[in-house]
């Protein structure tokens, strides 16, 4: 079944108006038609089952056939700051950690970083990203689309997370896994929690430094050096393996 979102005000009673970009993509590549079922979420935390009533020039209606509270989200809300990764590896990082059920992703510039964007880059790339989680929910069946922020420097990000329950760093010196087991098993249910991830090269110490001085731990990943778009998933696959409910 084809999964749609639309912002609350969008809902009626009895009736869901979808407008934007999908009506193109409901009427000319899925050429979808009156009577068919599809699935709406609100982007907050309800979930309908809904039959399309009427495919418009720049709209959809469809009839609310059944709603219930979305069930897919975690109840623990997961940050993933991302060290500006080179080529397209970002697209598949935002992919697979809205599938894992991060709550919002937000690239950071750091001392090893290499790509560099302009404001005019920057926009086009935070616009991409998002199209990429909005079409990863839909298909890992989010009832929330997880926002991609703008770029921040890593000393904005730190900020960012300074209200945090918990924020972890993985780092490749870091060796105590006992220590790293119980502040990932420390995470629970309704506490926001940061996860920073570096770049191709990792964190340079000094980097590592200011973010003890944050108050954020450092945790060790195992014995062998992650790649930067496997060291997120490794730790968000963890988190929603012990926090889903």
């Amino acid at each position: 079944m084809f999964h749609f979102f639309v912002t609350p005000d969008k809902i009626g009673d009895n009736e869901i108006t979808i407008t934007g970009p999908d009506v193109n993509h409901m009427k000319n590549v899925l050429r979808m038609k009156a009577g068919e079922k599809i699935r709406v979420s609100d982007s907050e935390d309800m979930d309908y089952l809904c039959e399309v009533k009427e495919l418009g020039d720049d709209y959809v209606s469809a009839a609310i056939l059944s709603a219930e509270r979305g069930k897919t989200e975690l109840k623990t809300k997961l940050y993933l700051f991302q060290g500006l990764p080179k080529g397209d590896k970002m697209e598949l990082i935002i992919q697979k950690a809205v599938e894992l059920g991060v709550w919002e992703v937000i690239p950071v510039f750091t001392k090893r970083t290499v790509v560099k964007l302009d404001k005019k880059k920057e926009e086009a790339k935070v616009k991409r990203w998002n199209t990429i989680a909005e079409s990863a929910a839909k298909q890992s069946g989010r009832v929330v689309v997880p926002r991609v922020t703008h770029v921040m420097s890593l000393k904005e990000a730190f900020s960012y997370a300074e209200e945090f329950d918990r924020n972890l760093i993985p780092y490749e010196h870091a060796e105590n896994m006992a220590e790293t087991r119980e502040l990932i098993g420390g995470i629970r249910t309704g506490m926001k929690a940061g996860i920073f991830i570096g770049p191709e090269g990792g964190f340079e110490d000094s980097e590592i430094e200011a973010a003890l001085k944050k108050g954020i731990c450092p945790i060790t990943l195992g014995k062998r050096i992650l790649r930067t778009e496997t060291a997120g998933m490794a730790v968000l696959s963890i988190l929603m393996f012990s926090l889903e409910d």
